[in-house]
C-alpha cells in the first residue's frame, strides 16, 4: 500500500514538473514569436505615390501664396543648420521681425507677416517647420516645447527605456532616426503634415536634406516629390525634420521609396536642352545631372536622406536652384504675383561655428572626433562663403534681367513704380558680426547638439535680435520702406 502511494506521488510530481516545463516552453515560443513578429513588422512609414502630376495641387509655392502679403515685397528667410543654437538663432530673428512694424501699400503691418518663404536646414528646420504649422503660436510654446528641452536626452531615453523599441531597432527597415522622427512627430510637431502647412496659408516652408549617395539637395516640396511620383501633402513634418537633421554616423538616414516613371513627370524642354548640350560651364547642367538618377526607379528604388548641411548648410540653394530650373530670375517670376515685386529681401540666418584653436598649441595628434569635426566645419564654412558670394554676385544681374524684361527695350525708369524699380537686399545674421570678441567667440563655439542650457538659448535669441536690428542692410530696407 505504501509503495502504491509513493508511486502515485512520484507520478503526480513528474506531471507537475512536465506541466511547468511545457509552460516555460510555450512562454519562450510566444516570446520568440513576438520577437520575430516585431522585427519583421517594424518598418519606416512609406511615402505615398501619386498617379499623375498636377501643377495646380499639392505642396507648391504657386498654390501657397499668402493672400494678405503685398505683391511689391518678396521676403525670403534662410535658416542654417547648427543644432539647438541654430534653432534659437532663427527663433530670435522671428521675434525681431514680429516687433518690426512697417507701412506697405498704405497698411501698417508687422514685417513678419510679409514673410513669403523660409528655406531651412537641420536645426533651423525645427523652427521653420513649427512656424509653418502653427504661425504665431511659435511664440507661446516653442521655447518650452523644444528650445529649452533636452531633446537629445529624450531621444536616448526613448531608445533605451522602451524594450519594444529594442526589438524594432533590429529590423533592417527601421533605425535610430526613425525613432527620432516619431519623437519629433509626437512631441514637437503634433502629427502635422505638409498638407497642414498648406492649409494654414502661411509662408512656403522648404525643409532641406541631402541624398546620401549623390550629395544632391532634396527639398521637401511637391516639385521635388514629382520626380519620384510621390505625394508630399500627407508626409510628416517631423519626419522631414529628422531627415534634415540626420547627422551622418550619429543618426541614420531617412528613407523614401522611389516611384519615378509612374506619374507622367517630364523635365522642362529648356532644362533638357541644357543637359543634352553637355555644356559643363552652365550651372543648369550640373543641376540636371543631379536630377537624372532620381528618374530611374530600377537603379534607384530607394532614396536615403541625410543632414541638409552636407549639401548646403545655409538653405540658400533651394532659392538658387529654383531660379536655375526656371531659366533665370524672370522665368521664376513671370506669370506669378512676383512680376510686380519692387523689393526682394533675403535674410540669411547663419549659426556658423569656429573650431577651438587649442590644438594649434600642442604637438599631440588630434583625436579622430576632433579631426572629423574640423573637416566638417571647414568644408561647410568654405561652402557657405561661396554660396553667399554667388548670391551677391547674382543679385546685380538679376536686377538687370528684371529691368530688361519689364521695360521691354524702352526707357528704364527706376523711380517708384517704374519698370526699372527693383531692389535687392541681402541681410546676414551671423555671429561674426558681433562687435565684442569674447561674445563672438562664445557663440561660435557653442555645441551643435540638440540641447542647450536655457540661459544660452536666451542669450542666442537676444544676439539674433541685435544682429538683425543693427544690420546696415536691414536698416537700409526699413528706410526704403518708409
Amino acid at each position: 500500500m505504501n509503495r502504491s502511494k509513493k508511486w502515485e506521488q512520484e507520478s503526480e510530481n513528474k506531471s507537475k514538473k512536465g506541466f511547468r516545463l511545457n509552460k516555460r516552453r510555450i512562454l519562450m515560443d510566444a516570446l520568440l514569436l513576438a520577437f520575430s513578429f516585431g522585427v519583421g513588422c517594424a518598418h519606416y512609414p512609406v511615402n505615398q505615390p501619386i498617379k499623375e502630376v498636377r501643377l495646380d495641387a499639392g505642396y507648391r509655392a504657386a498654390t501657397l501664396k499668402t493672400p494678405e502679403n503685398s505683391d511689391s515685397l518678396l521676403l525670403l528667410l534662410t535658416f542654417s543648420g547648427g543644432g539647438m543654437r541654430a534653432a534659437a538663432l532663427s527663433y530670435g530673428v522671428l521675434e525681431e521681425l514680429r516687433k518690426t512694424e512697417i507701412v506697405l501699400d498704405g497698411r501698417k503691418r508687422r514685417l513678419l507677416d510679409e514673410v513669403d518663404g523660409i528655406s531651412s536646414v537641420s536645426g533651423g528646420s525645427f523652427t521653420a517647420g513649427y512656424y509653418g504649422l502653427f504661425g504665431d503660436r511659435v511664440f507661446e510654446d516653442f521655447e518650452n516645447k523644444f528650445l529649452k528641452k533636452n531633446i537629445q536626452r529624450g531621444l536616448v531615453l526613448r531608445a533605451l527605456l522602451n524594450v519594444a523599441n529594442w526589438v524594432r531597432l533590429l529590423s533592417p527597415a527601421f533605425a535610430r532616426n526613425d525613432l527620432a522622427a516619431e519623437y519629433y512627430d509626437r512631441h514637437v510637431f503634433e502629427g502635422g503634415t505638409f498638407g497642414d502647412i498648406a492649409a494654414r496659408k502661411g509662408p512656403f516652408i522648404v525643409m532641406n536634406a541631402t541624398d546620401m549617395t549623390h550629395g544632391t539637395r532634396v527639398g521637401f516640396t511637391q516639385e521635388a516629390f514629382d520626380l519620384i511620383c510621390s505625394d508630399l501633402s500627407p508626409f510628416s513634418v517631423g519626419r522631414a525634420a529628422a531627415a534634415s537633421s540626420a547627422i551622418p554616423m550619429a543618426l541614420t538616414p531617412i528613407t523614401l521609396r522611389n516611384y519615378a516613371g509612374t506619374c507622367g513627370f517630364k523635365i522642362t524642354e529648356g532644362f533638357e536642352k541644357t543637359f543634352e548640350g553637355r555644356d559643363i560651364s552652365e550651372r543648369g547642367f550640373f543641376l540636371q545631372n543631379d536630377i537624372v538618377p532620381f528618374l530611374d526607379r530600377e537603379k534607384k528604388p530607394y532614396i536615403h536622406l541625410v543632414d541638409g548641411g552636407v549639401g548646403d548648410n545655409l538653405g540658400l540653394k533651394a532659392v538658387l536652384d529654383r531660379i536655375i530650373v526656371r531659366g533665370g530670375v524672370w522665368g521664376a517670376m513671370k506669370g506669378t504675383p512676383m512680376e510686380r515685386v519692387r523689393k526682394v529681401v533675403f535674410i540669411l540666418v547663419n549659426a556658423e561655428t569656429e573650431p577651438d584653436p587649442k590644438w594649434d598649441r600642442t604637438e599631440r595628434v588630434p583625436t579622430f572626433g576632433v579631426m572629423l569635426a574640423s573637416y566638417s566645419s571647414i568644408a561647410i564654412d568654405r561652402h557657405n562663403e561661396g554660396t553667399i558670394a554667388l548670391l551677391k554676385d547674382s543679385a546685380g544681374s538679376w536686377a538687370d534681367e528684371i529691368r530688361t524684361q519689364r521695360c521691354n527695350g524702352g526707357v528704364v525708369s527706376t523711380s517708384p513704380g517704374g519698370c526699372g524699380d527693383i531692389q535687392f537686399y541681402i541681410v546676414e545674421v551671423k555671429f561674426e558680426a558681433l562687435k565684442d570678441e569674447k561674445e563672438r567667440i562664445h557663440f561660435k563655439r557653442l555645441p551643435t547638439a540638440l540641447k542647450l542650457l536655457p540661459e544660452e538659448v536666451d542669450k542666442t535669441r537676444d544676439a539674433a535680435r541685435r544682429l538683425l536690428a543693427e544690420s546696415g542692410e536691414f536698416q537700409r530696407l526699413l528706410l526704403d520702406l518708409k
